[in-house]
Protein backbone atom coordinates (compact mmCIF):
# COMPACT_ATOMS: atom_id res chain seq x y z
CA UNK A 1 0.00 0.00 0.00
CA UNK A 2 1.34 3.42 -0.97
CA UNK A 3 1.84 6.09 1.60
CA UNK A 4 -0.92 8.24 -0.08
CA UNK A 5 -3.14 5.38 0.47
CA UNK A 6 -2.33 4.58 4.04
CA UNK A 7 -2.95 8.85 4.55
CA UNK A 8 -6.35 8.00 3.26
CA UNK A 9 -6.95 4.99 4.92
CA UNK A 10 -5.93 6.71 8.79
CA UNK A 11 -8.54 9.84 7.49
CA UNK A 12 -11.65 8.13 6.75
CA UNK A 13 -10.68 5.90 10.11
CA UNK A 14 -10.55 8.97 11.88
CA UNK A 15 -13.25 10.71 10.39
CA UNK A 16 -15.45 7.25 11.30
CA UNK A 17 -13.89 7.37 14.99
CA UNK A 18 -15.12 11.00 14.94
CA UNK A 19 -18.46 10.26 13.94
CA UNK A 20 -18.72 7.43 16.47
CA UNK A 21 -17.65 9.97 19.11
CA UNK A 22 -19.17 12.73 18.76
CA UNK A 23 -22.45 14.41 21.30
CA UNK A 24 -24.90 14.26 18.44
CA UNK A 25 -23.94 10.02 17.81
CA UNK A 26 -24.04 9.34 21.85
CA UNK A 27 -27.29 11.66 21.74
CA UNK A 28 -28.89 9.40 19.36
CA UNK A 29 -27.69 6.18 20.50
CA UNK A 30 -28.99 7.13 23.65
CA UNK A 31 -32.48 8.00 22.19
CA UNK A 32 -32.92 4.63 20.61
CA UNK A 33 -31.48 2.40 22.92
CA UNK A 34 -32.10 3.77 26.52
CA UNK A 35 -36.02 3.27 27.14
CA UNK A 36 -36.25 3.87 31.23
CA UNK A 37 -32.83 4.69 33.72
CA UNK A 38 -32.25 5.93 37.04
CA UNK A 39 -29.40 8.21 38.66
CA UNK A 40 -28.26 10.29 41.78
CA UNK A 41 -28.29 14.15 40.57
CA UNK A 42 -26.26 17.22 41.66
CA UNK A 43 -27.87 20.46 40.25
CA UNK A 44 -26.14 24.03 40.44
CA UNK A 45 -27.68 27.19 39.50
CA UNK A 46 -25.49 30.22 39.30
CA UNK A 47 -27.72 33.97 38.93
CA UNK A 48 -25.97 36.60 37.25
CA UNK A 49 -24.86 39.52 39.38
CA UNK A 50 -26.88 41.88 39.91
CA UNK A 51 -26.70 45.85 41.85
CA UNK A 52 -23.22 45.47 42.23
CA UNK A 53 -23.39 42.06 43.58
CA UNK A 54 -21.37 39.21 43.12
CA UNK A 55 -23.14 36.16 41.16
CA UNK A 56 -25.38 33.84 43.36
CA UNK A 57 -24.62 30.14 43.70
CA UNK A 58 -27.33 27.74 44.81
CA UNK A 59 -26.79 23.84 45.07
CA UNK A 60 -29.41 20.98 45.58
CA UNK A 61 -29.18 17.29 44.97
CA UNK A 62 -31.79 14.26 44.56
CA UNK A 63 -32.53 11.87 42.50
CA UNK A 64 -34.04 11.01 38.86
CA UNK A 65 -35.67 8.95 36.99
CA UNK A 66 -37.72 7.80 33.62
CA UNK A 67 -39.40 5.90 31.33
CA UNK A 68 -39.95 7.08 27.54
CA UNK A 69 -42.35 8.44 26.03
CA UNK A 70 -42.77 11.20 28.42
CA UNK A 71 -42.58 9.83 31.92
CA UNK A 72 -40.39 11.04 34.47
CA UNK A 73 -39.24 11.83 38.08
CA UNK A 74 -37.33 14.22 39.62
CA UNK A 75 -36.68 14.09 44.20
CA UNK A 76 -34.79 16.57 45.28
CA UNK A 77 -34.01 15.94 48.92
CA UNK A 78 -31.52 18.49 49.31
CA UNK A 79 -31.61 21.11 51.03
CA UNK A 80 -35.03 21.55 50.02
CA UNK A 81 -37.60 18.46 50.02
CA UNK A 82 -39.74 19.03 46.13
CA UNK A 83 -40.98 16.06 43.88
CA UNK A 84 -41.61 16.93 40.16
CA UNK A 85 -43.50 14.49 38.30
CA UNK A 86 -44.89 14.06 34.66
CA UNK A 87 -47.14 11.00 34.31
CA UNK A 88 -47.75 11.37 30.65
CA UNK A 89 -50.76 13.26 30.83
CA UNK A 90 -50.23 15.93 33.98
CA UNK A 91 -46.74 17.33 35.30
CA UNK A 92 -46.89 17.71 39.10
CA UNK A 93 -44.90 19.62 41.20
CA UNK A 94 -44.76 19.38 45.27
CA UNK A 95 -42.90 22.15 47.64
CA UNK A 96 -42.80 19.76 50.96
CA UNK A 97 -42.14 23.02 52.66
CA UNK A 98 -45.04 24.82 51.38
CA UNK A 99 -47.07 22.19 51.26
CA UNK A 100 -48.44 22.70 47.95
CA UNK A 101 -48.97 20.93 44.59
CA UNK A 102 -49.31 22.53 41.02
CA UNK A 103 -50.60 20.85 37.84
CA UNK A 104 -50.31 21.48 34.48
CA UNK A 105 -51.21 19.86 31.42
CA UNK A 106 -48.28 18.00 30.28
CA UNK A 107 -48.64 18.64 26.64
CA UNK A 108 -47.94 22.96 27.28
CA UNK A 109 -45.61 22.08 30.07
CA UNK A 110 -42.83 20.18 28.10
CA UNK A 111 -42.35 21.53 24.88
CA UNK A 112 -38.61 22.73 24.13
CA UNK A 113 -37.24 21.98 27.83
CA UNK A 114 -34.44 19.45 28.83
CA UNK A 115 -37.30 17.18 29.97
CA UNK A 116 -37.96 17.00 26.78
CA UNK A 117 -34.59 15.74 25.70
CA UNK A 118 -34.32 13.20 28.35
CA UNK A 119 -37.68 11.90 28.45
CA UNK A 120 -40.45 12.76 25.55
CA UNK A 121 -39.03 12.30 22.06
CA UNK A 122 -37.70 8.61 20.74
CA UNK A 123 -35.03 10.00 18.14
CA UNK A 124 -33.29 12.81 16.68
CA UNK A 125 -35.80 13.43 14.23
CA UNK A 126 -38.44 14.11 16.68
CA UNK A 127 -36.14 16.29 18.69
CA UNK A 128 -35.37 18.76 16.02
CA UNK A 129 -39.26 19.15 15.41
CA UNK A 130 -38.47 21.69 18.82
CA UNK A 131 -34.51 22.09 18.65
CA UNK A 132 -31.57 23.00 16.19
CA UNK A 133 -29.00 20.74 17.42
CA UNK A 134 -24.95 20.18 16.94
CA UNK A 135 -22.06 18.69 18.31
CA UNK A 136 -20.39 20.70 20.49
CA UNK A 137 -16.30 20.43 21.63
CA UNK A 138 -15.52 17.66 24.02
CA UNK A 139 -15.08 19.00 27.43
CA UNK A 140 -14.41 17.78 30.96
CA UNK A 141 -14.28 13.91 29.51
CA UNK A 142 -17.60 14.04 28.09
CA UNK A 143 -19.00 14.81 24.60
CA UNK A 144 -21.46 17.65 24.61
CA UNK A 145 -24.84 18.12 22.14
CA UNK A 146 -25.64 21.92 21.86
CA UNK A 147 -29.81 22.24 21.90
CA UNK A 148 -31.26 25.67 20.76
CA UNK A 149 -35.09 25.70 21.22
CA UNK A 150 -36.48 26.79 18.00
CA UNK A 151 -39.25 29.09 19.35
CA UNK A 152 -38.38 31.98 21.23
CA UNK A 153 -40.51 33.18 23.44
CA UNK A 154 -39.99 30.39 25.63
CA UNK A 155 -37.15 30.67 28.86
CA UNK A 156 -34.68 28.75 27.65
CA UNK A 157 -31.80 29.93 26.02
CA UNK A 158 -29.91 26.59 25.18
CA UNK A 159 -28.71 23.62 26.66
CA UNK A 160 -26.22 21.13 26.19
CA UNK A 161 -26.23 17.23 27.06
CA UNK A 162 -23.32 15.32 27.96
CA UNK A 163 -22.03 12.40 27.83
CA UNK A 164 -19.91 9.48 28.37
CA UNK A 165 -19.61 7.57 25.84
CA UNK A 166 -23.68 6.39 25.62
CA UNK A 167 -23.98 7.05 29.53
CA UNK A 168 -25.66 10.28 30.06
CA UNK A 169 -23.45 11.98 32.34
CA UNK A 170 -24.83 15.94 32.23
CA UNK A 171 -27.11 18.60 31.68
CA UNK A 172 -25.74 22.44 31.16
CA UNK A 173 -28.62 24.90 30.45
CA UNK A 174 -28.82 28.56 30.44
CA UNK A 175 -32.36 30.73 30.34
CA UNK A 176 -32.83 34.12 28.76
CA UNK A 177 -32.21 35.78 32.19
CA UNK A 178 -29.08 34.77 32.21
CA UNK A 179 -28.84 31.95 34.79
CA UNK A 180 -26.57 29.13 34.63
CA UNK A 181 -28.08 25.60 35.93
CA UNK A 182 -25.61 22.68 35.70
CA UNK A 183 -26.76 18.57 36.36
CA UNK A 184 -24.74 16.46 36.79
CA UNK A 185 -25.91 12.81 36.92
CA UNK A 186 -24.10 9.86 38.74
CA UNK A 187 -24.67 6.30 39.24
CA UNK A 188 -26.84 5.88 36.19
CA UNK A 189 -28.83 2.92 35.41
CA UNK A 190 -30.50 1.98 32.00
CA UNK A 191 -33.25 0.28 31.01
CA UNK A 192 -34.95 -0.99 34.31
CA UNK A 193 -37.80 -2.23 35.21
CA UNK A 194 -39.47 0.70 36.72
CA UNK A 195 -42.80 -0.42 38.66
CA UNK A 196 -45.80 2.10 37.16
CA UNK A 197 -46.28 4.16 40.65
CA UNK A 198 -42.43 5.67 40.04
CA UNK A 199 -44.54 7.72 37.85
CA UNK A 200 -48.17 8.48 39.55
CA UNK A 201 -48.72 11.40 41.77
CA UNK A 202 -51.40 11.86 44.35
CA UNK A 203 -51.50 15.23 46.04
CA UNK A 204 -50.78 14.58 50.21
CA UNK A 205 -53.57 15.05 52.60
CA UNK A 206 -54.43 18.87 53.08
CA UNK A 207 -51.94 19.92 50.36
CA UNK A 208 -52.89 23.06 48.19
CA UNK A 209 -53.32 22.25 44.96
CA UNK A 210 -53.29 24.88 42.29
CA UNK A 211 -54.36 24.11 38.66
CA UNK A 212 -52.59 25.66 35.69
Amino acid sequence: MTLSRIAAALALAGAAFAAQADGLASLDRFLQSTRSGRADFTQTVTSPPRDGQAARTRNSSGTFEFQRPGRFRFVYTRPFAQTIVADGRSLWLYDADLNQVTERPQSQALGATPAALLAATPDLKSLQADFTLEAAPDADGLQWVLATPKARDGQLQSVKVGFRGDTLAALDMRDNFGQRSLIRFENVQANLALPPATFTFKPPAGADVVKQ
